[in-house]
């Protein structure tokens, strides 16, 4: 009897731990063919720097206005300009040029990092926050850019994006201790050598992404319609495939037609898009960044058990873990939106407000048995966080048509800011209130960290 191809050897069964291996490995080559290297590193360097000073200046909140002033404070001077800029610059920062773009960020950025660095100890924190709120500027000014820029480079420079913006959080938080602990360089010099980090965009934008795809897209622009309203021939090449509902999305009326209308009618236009932008975007990015951040900024400073049950030694180093925990799980999902898609975004968000009831209910309850069980609930907390950030824009690349799909990446990142902008708030009212009840029912670990 002659034998199956697969059973000779020749092909693996299926099921079997070659043909898994197999099936991804062909998979992987599909992903990244035709893919240049140059695109993939120049957005991976564009997602990590934009968003690692943010990460490192909230590693330094401590450090740049006590133990008098809430850390929230440094969150929220950190993420309110980059809100306001999100929420505004989509309407008219079309009309800058990328290459302009980049070098206002840069520019802005280091400048925000020298003023913060170089502020005398005996200075106000007022002063220090100023920095803050430059370098803020220009992270919000960079992701809404990016973002947009992604939509000429196709879905693979949207993944490099979110796995670097993914990275800044490792990176940013490892760095800020590695300066200041491992080599000793002191706050003022580790911030002031965080100050040349957004040079490296200046290298990503002007060395190593190719133009052509950039310049070619934007000359189409003058001719990307019809009169019919009908997309040119020669129109930019979608990377994901449109359907019926899809191209639907936004009304006909807000589509290229008013390109050749006045300022107030183009402005007019982008209203009508952003609202219908929301629910099936904005909203569920909004969710899913209100939970975490009210989770990281409120409820995880009061996730607490006795040391003797833990692994750690002082009760101030379970706020640091779990922060590495969330930004690990953060890394992971945005670096996989490559190979798996979450086309239902409202699931995640919701998950993700159940991890935020879980939590505080077992921050005032106790009974979660196990500090390595909340390590488990707060990595889940940060594949969820990603996976939502990344695949949102994802959405948005595969439904929205082309015409609409540059201002569409770009107004729908003010979601993030203004998520974390409300947690902000929640999360200082809500550590607050937990540690009190938790102090009032017999458990004075929150208080201990102070100590």
């Amino acid at each position: 009897m002659s034998r199956s191809p697969a059973s000779s050897g020749l092909l693996p069964m299926p099921g079997s731990p070659s043909s898994s291996w197999a099936l991804y490995r062909a998979r992987l080559a599909a992903v990244f063919r035709d893919t240049d290297a140059s695109v993939l590193a120049a957005f991976w360097l564009f997602g990590l720097i934009n968003n690692v000073l943010y990460v490192i200046i909230l590693s330094a909140a401590q450090d740049l206005v006590g133990s008098e002033v809430p850390k929230g404070v440094v969150l929220l001077a950190d993420v309110m300009p980059s809100f306001l800029t999100k929420l505004v610059a989509p309407y008219f920062i079309h009309k800058v040029p990328y290459w302009l773009r980049v070098i206002v960020f840069v520019v802005g950025s280091s400048l925000g990092m020298f003023l913060i660095a170089l502020t005398p100890p005996d200075k106000s924190v007022s002063v220090k926050m100023a920095g803050v709120v430059f370098a803020s500027l220009s992270s919000g000014g960079g992701e809404l850019s990016f973002l947009g820029l992604t939509h000429y480079y196709g879905h693979m420079s949207l993944a490099a994006w979110g796995s670097g913006t993914g990275a800044a959080g490792l990176v940013g938080a490892g760095l800020y201790v590695a300066l200041t602990d491992w080599f000793n360089f002191g706050v003022r010099n580790s911030l002031l050598a965080s100050a040349f980090l957004p040079l490296v965009m200046l290298v990503s934008f002007f060395c190593i992404l190719p133009r052509g795809p950039l310049h070619q897209g934007q000359r189409r622009k003058e001719y990307q319609s019809l009169p019919d309203g009908d997309p040119a021939p020669d129109d930019v090449e979608d990377d994901f495939p449109s359907t019926e509902t899809t191209s639907s999305l936004l009304s006909p009326e807000s589509g290229s037609g008013t390109n050749r209308a006045d300022s107030l009618s183009q402005f007019q236009a982008n209203m009508r898009r952003a609202k219908l932008l929301f629910f099936p975007y904005m909203l569920p990015l909004l969710l899913v960044y209100v939970a975490e951040y009210t989770i990281n900024q409120g409820v995880s400073p009061t996730l607490l058990y006795p040391l003797e049950s833990t692994p750690f030694t002082e009760y101030r180093d379970f706020y640091p873990m779990y922060g590495f925990l969330y930004q690990l799980g953060v890394f992971v999902s945005r670096t996989s939106i490559a190979f798996v898609r979450i086309r239902h975004l409202y699931i995640p968000s919701f998950l993700q407000v159940g991890n935020l009831v879980l939590l505080t209910l077992h921050a005032l309850l106790a009974f979660i048995p196990s500090v390595y069980i909340i390590f488990v609930i707060i990595f889940w907390e940060g594949l969820l966080g990603g996976a939502v950030y990344v695949n949102t824009f994802a959405e948005i690349m595969h439904n929205v048509p082309a015409t609409e799909r540059e201002f569409s990446l770009s107004a729908t990142s003010v979601s993030d800011s203004g998520g974390i902008c409300i947690a902000g708030f929640l999360g200082m009212a809500m550590e607050v209130w937990l540690c009190n009840w938790q102090v009032q029912h017999g458990r004075d670990w929150c208080k201990r960290i102070e100590a």
